[in-house]
């Protein structure tokens, strides 16, 4: 039997579980200040549902699920590779919350402004700040087309990484309907639109000359290639976009939004137009924003507008918008800081030899201490020796005296 886990995926020891916790909770706190109200959806999706949500790369990165038992038999006798699997396990918290629209929705208020905190799973190759078995941390407002949204939705992000204390950070944002403007302007064609996006999301790893190696690869038009990797080396800023397509109905939107930010933030973080800012799952189809932390790189923070996701059950478009924390990211960040919970309680240890009257002793520490009970050793200076290591505070002998006596680290 081996006892790792299984790659991708951590144990915790109790120190970290406790900081893992004290963030959620603290993030959770802001959330649900704000007026955010929690829902929980499975882990487990139709695969049906996953496979067709436009979730870009993460679904080659999907962990599907195989069928039981005789349909298993079956699909393997007939060969059919493709219909060996008949549920998979999400790859992010998005598209179980457009199916939990979809089927609750005469039970909600709409505007509906969500809260998801849980688990998502990807087959992806591990390394820091990315698991197979990841935590997000999702707001999401449904049934609004306002800009006031994600204006909301960037506000209490914020708020709640700088209550944790992750700071110096920048909000990117974009709109993915004025970069189609742009490709259409540079003389691409209506479906090269999602292949360039795609490979346009790649230039902070593989740069612009990787892109357009890429883009002729695909064989678009010259012409436009050459246009695009142009403006790709040189990005244009929001006024300058303005120039080439003085029409846009969303670059006011986009304006809004920065502005409103601008004020909100007193300072504390910035926000600036990007628009190489792509991001890569396909159900995106307006603004997207992202928060880069100097402290770590890539981003710590996602999201966008995702109108047409919900469409797919209900035949009908409800506008959508969400933000999600990188919560692994953010972990890795404040546990190499050697991040303290703040205003934790103490911890000590109360040793006995009679049980009971101790167990009854330990119910008047709470208030004050965590407190951990342990029969009392024969060698006890060598178990204090134990407690120093696991962060302790201090300890008493309940037979002995109702004196917390501290550890000599104190």
């Amino acid at each position: 039997m081996k006892t790792n886990t299984v790659k991708g995926m951590n144990d915790y020891l109790p120190a970290d579980a406790d900081l893992r916790d004290y963030l959620q909770s603290t993030i959770m706190r802001v959330y649900k200040a704000n007026g955010f109200n929690r829902i929980i959806t499975p882990i487990i999706e139709d695969i049906e549902n996953l496979e067709k949500s436009e979730g870009g790369e993460n679904l080659n990165l999907m962990f599907k699920i195989l069928k039981r038992g005789e349909k298993l038999n079956k699909a393997i006798a007939a060969q059919k590779l493709d219909e060996l699997s008949d549920m998979g396990l999400r790859y992010d918290l998005t598209l179980p919350l457009s199916r939990y629209i979809a089927n609750n929705r005469a039970k909600i208020m709409m505007p509906f402004k969500c809260i998801q905190i849980d688990r998502a799973y990807r087959a992806e190759r591990p390394q820091k700040g990315r698991l197979r078995e990841l935590t997000q941390c999702d707001i999401d407002i449904i049934g609004s087309q306002s800009y006031c949204c994600e204006v909301e939705l960037i506000d209490v992000t914020a708020k709640a990484l700088l209550e944790i204390g992750i700071s110096d950070f920048k909000v990117r944002i974009s709109d993915r309907r004025i970069l189609k403007d742009l490709l259409l302007h540079f003389g691409f064609s209506e479906s090269d639109i999602g292949t360039v996006c795609i490979s346009f999301d790649k230039i902070s790893n593989i740069g612009a000359d990787g892109v357009e190696a890429e883009l002729k690869d695909k064989a678009l038009p010259p012409s436009g290639i050459e246009q695009f990797i142009a403006f790709a080396k040189n990005p244009l800023g929001l006024e300058d976009i303005i120039h080439l397509l003085p029409n846009n109905a969303y670059i006011e939107d986009l304006k809004n939004i920065i502005s409103n930010v601008h004020a909100l933030c007193d300072g504390k973080y910035a926000i600036a137009f990007d628009i190489s800012l792509v991001r890569g799952q396909g159900y995106y189809s307006g603004t997207v924003f992202e928060i880069e932390s100097s402290a770590f790189r890539g981003s710590i923070a996602g999201g966008g507008r995702y109108d047409g996701l919900i469409g797919k059950f209900t035949k009908e478009e409800i506008p959508a918008v969400g933000f999600s924390i990188g919560f692994e990211r953010i972990f890795c960040i404040l546990q190499e800081q050697g991040y303290k919970i703040p205003s934790a309680k103490k911890k000590i240890a109360v040793f006995y030899e009679d049980f009971l009257p101790a167990y009854k002793k330990v119910q008047t520490f709470h208030a004050a201490y965590d407190v951990e009970l342990f029969e009392k050793p024969k060698k006890l200076g060598k178990f204090l020796n134990k407690l120093e290591g696991f962060g302790f505070h201090g300890y008493l002998v309940a037979d002995e005296s109702d004196e917390i006596k501290l550890l000599s680290h104190q």
